[in-house]
């Protein structure tokens, strides 16, 4: 399924939490309390939910979802994930970007050839990575610093990367 047009994911189900309908919600916003005031959320298959945090958990929310009453139906969202229209979202800083704005963009090296494209942005503590797939090569992944990558540019769908030597092969 595709995501829903003017909207980003701004998390996703991981499923139930007790017996009473909760739902354990994964957020992926910088701020990551953020979301429930993005509500309603929607899925790919055009469903709405409103949203209530109750509590924090490791790596997640203990969450209730409008018209989600028992533990089946919060079972059955499991590996949903929940999309805000863009509008409601933060509006961002100069030099940062949303990582739905960078996947799929063409990366070009700094002499100016395609090297292939943004496949996902991976965030694993440290800072973010971008991983670069490349056309019969190994993905590529490189620090998403001002330095490995000088260029982006959402409107040309494209960026510029000079990876460190040892992150290029």
């Amino acid at each position: 399924m595709a995501e829903p047009a003017n909207h980003t994911c701004v998390g996703a189900l991981a499923g139930a939490f007790g017996v009473h309908g909760e739902v354990r919600l994964k957020s992926f916003c910088a701020e990551p309390a953020a979301i429930a005031s993005y509500a309603p959320l929607v899925t790919e298959d055009g469903r709405s939910f409103g949203v209530r945090l109750l509590r924090p958990i490791p790596g997640a929310f203990a969450a209730r979802l409008s018209g989600v009453l028992t533990r089946e139906q919060a079972e059955a969202l499991k590996g949903l994930r929940l999309y805000a229209p863009r509008d409601r979202l933060p509006p961002l800083e100069d030099d940062e970007f949303y990582h739905a704005d960078l996947i799929g963009l063409a990366v070009f090296d700094t002499g100016g050839a395609e090297i292939g494209r943004v496949r996902a942005v991976l965030d694993h503590g440290a800072g973010d990575i971008l991983e670069v797939a490349r056309p019969g090569a190994a993905e590529l992944l490189v620090p998403f610093t001002r330095a490995a990558v000088p260029t982006v540019d959402l409107a040309g769908g494209r960026l510029v990367v000079d990876p460190p030597s040892e992150t290029a092969e």
